[in-house]
């Protein structure tokens, strides 16, 4: 990890100067009237209302609006396993993000353990304050039983957004590339290159929106998974759901032939591996700031190329997805997050694009102001038809 040294000069620096966050009041406080509203003795009676009908703290908190941030710092964007004080900034950030786009209010909640047991009954005992949970930053395998316990356990929606939003943006990007291209996602070959949160997430997402599993290859550090490798957990679930031809062997193995290539590894993909896909390809290249295959070698040899960064076309960025997502699941008093509200986020990202869809253009801007509300709608939407809306 690279050391940064601040810089008052620095314009990072100085917009960071006291943190991206602070309370503010939605009601005056003027008056001794207004005292008396907000606080004792008017507060009591609100009070004893929520105890008589826990429903009605949706209506008379803070909780339909708000959602909380939770990180442990062991896997902060591409720093790693940084700690969660050193968290915070980017906390804060994500935070700024849900309520620049959605109208969501966003605590960030940086815990000091990285043990599983310590988050679910951590995050347990914090969330009678919040409509929803968002984790972020938490290293795989232990996001996955983090998230599946919490989601269990909790009557609010849980949503790793490491995982989930990417691939939600991710199936908005296919789509899109395969209307483009004049293709159907039941007859793409995909290639997966990583196995850990984004990866899994990545790979159940495209299923669930039409991907023929047994057409999907995901490869790990060690290669092709498969049923020929000794695996545990999420990985032993992917040999026994994807890789329907048995192939083994490595990444360059795994693209033999592939029309889509989906890099949410970090590592390095050789140019002649992207020459070995199918005419007419599709290369989403993920990692940041070093993307997996350099988008204009990769662009020599496919025919739609997008990456996580904002200085080429296509990007492949969360904030396309969690706003719009938490909002809808708010909006709908939601219990959970369904595979069918991620189906349906990811349906309503691609529509956006609409009548501007071109090999660059394949999923819209970050800060195109009709993405969240389309969402949000979406996603509302779908929490009624699954039967896990309260509203």
């Amino acid at each position: 990890m690279s050391s940064s040294v601040p810089d008052p000069a620095d314009p990072v620096f100085r917009l960071h100067v006291g943190g991206k966050l602070a309370v503010a009041s939605t009601v005056p406080l003027t008056s001794r009237e207004d005292l008396s509203l907000a606080y004792t003795p008017g507060v009591a009676r609100v009070c004893e209302a929520i105890a008589a009908d826990p429903a009605l703290a949706d209506d008379y908190t803070w909780v339909s609006h708000t959602v909380a941030v939770v990180t442990d710092g062991s896997a902060v964007l591409g720093l790693g396993n940084i700690g969660p004080r050193a968290a915070l900034p980017v906390m804060e950030g994500k935070a700024v993000l849900f309520k620049q786009f959605a109208g969501v209010d966003a605590v960030p909640i940086c815990l000091d353990t990285q043990d599983v047991d310590e988050i679910v009954a951590t995050v347990k005992a914090l969330a009678p304050s919040f409509g929803g949970i968002n984790l972020e930053d938490i290293s795989a395998p232990r996001c996955f039983e983090v998230e599946r316990r919490l989601d269990d356990e909790l009557p609010i929606p849980v949503f790793h957004d490491d995982q989930h939003g990417t691939a939600i943006v991710v199936l908005a990007a296919l789509r899109n590339a395969a209307t483009l291209l004049d293709r159907k996602l039941g007859d793409l070959r995909v290639a997966v290159s990583g196995a850990g949160a984004a990866g899994v997430a990545v790979t159940k997402m495209l299923i669930a929106g039409g991907v023929n599993p047994g057409q999907v290859v995901v490869c790990d550090s060690k290669g092709i998974i498969g049923r020929h490798r000794e695996l545990t957990g999420t990985k032993a679930e992917l040999a026994e759901l994807t890789n329907a031809e048995g192939r083994q062997g490595d990444v360059t193995e795994a693209l033999r032939g592939a029309d889509v290539l989906v890099g949410v590894s970090g590592g390095r993909i050789p140019e002649e591996a992207v020459a070995g896909m199918a005419p007419g390809g599709i290369v989403f290249a993920l990692a940041n700031p070093t993307p997996e295959v350099h988008p204009e070698v990769a662009a020599r040899h496919v025919a739609v190329v997008a990456t996580g960064r904002s200085d080429y076309p296509n990007q492949i960025n969360n904030v396309l997805a969690f706003p719009g997502v938490f909002r809808g699941a708010l909006d709908a008093r939601a219990t959970r997050i369904t595979d069918g509200m991620k189906v349906a986020a990811a349906d309503a990202i691609a529509g956006v694009v609409d009548g501007a869809l071109s090999a660059d253009a394949i999923v819209p801007s970050p800060l195109d102001p009709r993405v969240a509300p389309a969402v949000a709608e979406a996603v509302a939407e779908a929490a009624r038809r699954d039967g896990v809306a309260r509203a």
